[in-house]
């Protein structure tokens, strides 16, 4: 994600400016959820260039399953571009194994030779500008949150007063289930990262609210 993102952007991004998170919280029921809701869940490494400042980030996400990225699968890989000027563009192909391995090295030699011979050198990915780095805090995405709830009148009213205080507009909310096993699901508009973050926060620690079952970003939608 480093790389790419400097290699795009012309400004110096290393690993340690990266927000990372793994697929350990990812669960079964996660992916089952996704499915009956129309979504994938992939591990998606993002580099985004917005108002001059950089965002680059790794983590689980659900994308729509209609999304270029939802059909890669096994060991292929995909870089998906995106840009005000050329539209949507997917790079998709082999990404490990001995042959797309072998095949990427001998062109790298291949391209020193030619240099040498020359007397040139190669394509540079050497920093051009000094755009800074914006935090994870500073982000904006949308959310999927499903929360274990109190069989109640008033629990929907109470969570979403949260979403509220902080400024989080909900584009979907669905309740399911009764008694012990009563969910309230919910997905977001774009919200900034750290307001979020703060609001499930103090969701864990409503009465009402008995476990944080779910929280996954949304990308591709908005």
């Amino acid at each position: 994600c480093a790389i790419l993102a400097t290699v795009a952007f012309g400004a110096r991004v290393v690993a340690g400016d990266v927000y990372r998170e793994g697929i350990s919280s990812v669960t079964p029921q996660d992916f089952v959820d996704a499915d009956r809701l129309g979504y994938v869940i992939k591990l998606l490494a993002i580099a985004e260039l917005e108002d001059e400042e950089i965002a680059v980030r790794v983590h689980p996400a659900m994308i729509p399953e209609a999304h270029p990225l939802a059909s890669v699968r096994g060991a292929s890989n995909a870089v998906f571009v995106e840009g005000p000027r050329i539209g949507q563009l997917m790079f998709y192909g082999a990404g490990a194994g001995g042959d797309p391995t072998a095949t990427a090295v001998v062109g790298d030699l291949v391209s020193v030779s030619r240099n040498l011979v020359q007397g040139a050198r190669g394509l540079s990915v050497a920093p051009t500008n000094h755009r800074p780095v914006r935090s994870m805090g500073e982000t904006t995405d949308q959310y999927y949150l499903k929360l274990h709830v109190e069989d109640r009148p008033g629990v929907l009213a109470e969570v979403a007063d949260r979403f509220g205080r902080h400024g989080i507009s909900l584009e979907r909310v669905w309740q399911e289930g009764f008694g012990d096993e009563a969910t309230l699901s919910f997905i977001t508009h774009r919200a900034l990262e750290r307001a979020f973050q703060e609001t499930v926060e103090e969701l864990r620690g409503l009465p009402a609210v008995h476990a944080i079952a779910s929280l996954l970003r949304v990308e591709g939608e908005e």
